[in-house]
């Protein structure tokens, strides 16, 4: 227990005295050393918490001066003034002026008689921080001794229970994408929303650094978990004491190898789904039952999937291919070393995106990580945390059967993705958007300009290349132009014929339909500006 005020006041060997009515919440302070000094400004020598001794020698005792005095005292972090007292000594008593001074500032003032030597007050405050330590000291042991007892049981949630039995504090651990895991007490309430910002600022760093907050009247710490890899995030829900403290270390160690033999587990499951995928995949005509039946076996029970596809192997920070053709050795032996590890790393990102994914299906083909997931996950969300380096394309939402059609898609979107820097995505409707976002602006621009260049030289030129956008965009409906554009069908011919007229153009000719459309597209403002930066 630390050390307070009240406790020196309570020993008869030491005989002090207040010098005054102390209010009981100043004699609850907390002493955390002693020391003697007789400097009229001690205060720049104190750390906080002392137990400060004079014998008053160059104690002034203009009231004035005396406030500045204890003022000093008070600023320095002394927890107390005890003032030596005895035949010899310029003091027989309190004197007032400090008296005075000490109660105003609201510092306790003690008196130490002349049978106590101020190294006797000294002793007694370290023997009582040295118990407090040995305390301290047996407590951590009897803390990590139930700890590790419990990390001979089944799964997280003993060792949190013991912590929070033993410490009061609570304690729950979160996988990477701060799902709740395992908590420690039955029907603990959830973390608090305060604890969200928390949990993804320390899990975007790894295993690289903890993080630690008050907030919403709460005090907050999250610890990363694993040995080599992220595998959890352990969230503390209160402040612990000395002793908790030294704990923590031992608590994050015993909950990372319980989350590490969790992972080693749970391969052979990884074995089987990746297993069932390339059944999925291999089987061109399996009928649609099958394949929902083989989802279903899999825990995902989606009415529609999609296909993701990651170039494990292709980090775009990490340019280990470059670096090799411009320096160093690229021979047999580095060659077959490196793909080893692009191998290893392969199968550790898809591990870690197996277990973001709820009821997905993943599998390493050729260093490309291959997986089938609900159209419900925020597959950009795992990817950002999981692969966030790396090429990956996102196949569109389809029923089971045509799973096979998502992954082709999204493998076709890797170079895409490796351009932009972010993963791509096959929406409806949506190649054109791709294959704008790679063009250079200028070059679109100027594309746009040659084809409907003689279109702007006309007197009406604006109404012409709006009437055929909306034409092309419509599929050439003549009826849904005329309503979009609210004029007769007759001056949409009209105004069409023109049109082609003075381009040169074709309505029936394909290519020139295509061209046409894909200028009408840039124009409409669905590429940057020119001078705007250029391709993304």
């Amino acid at each position: 227990m630390p050390l307070h005020l009240s406790d020196l006041l309570a020993r008869p060997d030491l005989n002090l005295s207040v010098g005054y009515d102390v209010p009981p919440e100043l004699l609850a302070r907390t002493v955390e050393a002693a020391t003697v000094s007789d400097l009229p400004t001690p205060g720049k020598w104190l750390q906080g918490g002392e137990l400060l001794m004079t014998i008053g020698l160059l104690l002034p005792m203009e009231p004035a001066a005396c406030r500045a005095y204890v003022r000093d005292v008070a600023e320095g972090g002394a927890a107390c003034l005890a003032l030596g007292l005895g035949q010899g000594l310029p003091y027989q008593s309190a004197p007032q002026p400090l008296v005075t001074a000490a109660e105003e500032a609201g510092l306790p003032l003690l008196t130490v008689p002349d049978e106590v030597p101020f190294i006797a007050v000294t002793k007694a405050v370290f023997d009582a921080r040295a118990t407090e330590q040995r305390e301290m000291l047996h407590r951590a042991f009897a803390t990590q001794r139930r700890l590790t007892a419990a990390a001979t049981g089944d799964g997280l949630r003993p060792m949190l229970a013991e912590w929070t039995a033993a410490t009061g504090v609570g304690a729950a651990v979160l996988d990477p994408l701060g799902r709740l895991l395992a908590v420690g007490e039955r029907g603990a309430p959830a973390p608090p929303r305060e604890a969200r910002e928390l949990v993804e600022r320390v899990a975007a760093r790894g295993l690289r650094g903890s993080a630690s907050s008050t907030a919403g009247g709460h005090q907050l710490e999250v610890q990363p978990l694993g040995a080599r890899r992220l595998r959890g995030l352990l969230l503390l829900t209160g402040r612990p004491d000395g002793a908790a403290r030294s704990v923590v270390p031992g608590l994050v160690s015993l909950l990372s190898l319980e989350l590490e033999r969790r992972h080693l587990r749970d391969e052979p499951e990884r074995r089987r789904r990746s297993a069932l995928l390339s059944q999925l995949l291999t089987d061109e005509d399996l009928p649609a039952d099958q394949a929902r039946d083989l989802l279903v076996s899999a825990g995902l029970t989606a009415e529609r999937v999609r296909g993701v596809v990651v170039a494990a192997g292709e980090s775009r920070q990490q340019g280990a291919g470059r670096g090799r053709a411009q320096g160093g050795s690229s021979g047999p032996e580095s060659v077959g070393a490196d793909s080893a590890g692009a191998e290893g790393a392969a199968y550790e990102m898809a591990a870690d995106l197996a277990l973001a994914m709820p009821g997905g299906l993943v599998r390493v083909a050729d260093g490309t990580i291959e997986a089938v997931v609900g159209e419900d996950l925020d597959i950009r969300e795992v990817l950002g945390r999981f692969a966030p380096h790396c090429p990956a394309g996102i196949g569109p939402a389809v029923p089971p059967e045509a799973v096979r059609v998502s992954l082709r898609q999204a493998a076709g979107l890797l170079a895409v993705s490796g351009a932009s820097g972010e993963p791509a995505e096959a929406r409806p409707s949506g190649t054109s958007r791709l294959l704008l976002d790679l063009g250079d602006s200028r070059t679109l621009h100027g594309y746009a300009d040659a084809v409907l260049g003689p279109l702007d030289l006309a007197d009406n030129g604006e109404e012409l290349t709006a009437t055929l956008a909306a034409w092309l965009e419509t599929g050439g409906a003549w009826d849904a132009t005329s309503r979009r554009l609210g004029v007769h069908r007759h001056t949409v011919r009209n105004r069409l014929d023109k049109a082609m007229d003075l381009t040169g153009r074709r309505m029936d000719d394909p290519d020139d339909r295509f061209d046409l459309w894909l200028a009408t597209r840039i124009r409409r403002g669905d590429t940057p500006a020119p001078g705007s930066g250029g391709s993304r």
